[in-house]
């Protein structure tokens, strides 16, 4: 068996997306960007509460680490 790499794992993931997409074109469209598809969104509610919350959390690191 060959060793595995990413790179190796990438051109597995490619192909095995292709023949998904052979059989069910609706499956994996190719050409989605992952945020459409994970529902993140900055036009919705949950997304503005998330992002204040990673602001809020980067903050208080900052402060944090300025502290020290």
């Amino acid at each position: 068996m060959s060793k595995v790499t990413l790179q190796s794992l990438a051109r597995r993931l490619v192909e095995v997306e292709r023949r998904l997409n052979e059989k069910d074109p609706s499956v994996i469209p190719a050409e989605r960007d992952w945020r459409s598809v994970v529902g993140i969104s900055e036009d919705n509610d949950f997304t503005r509460r998330m992002l204040a919350e990673i602001e809020a959390a980067h903050a208080a690191d900052l402060e944090a680490v300025l502290a020290e």
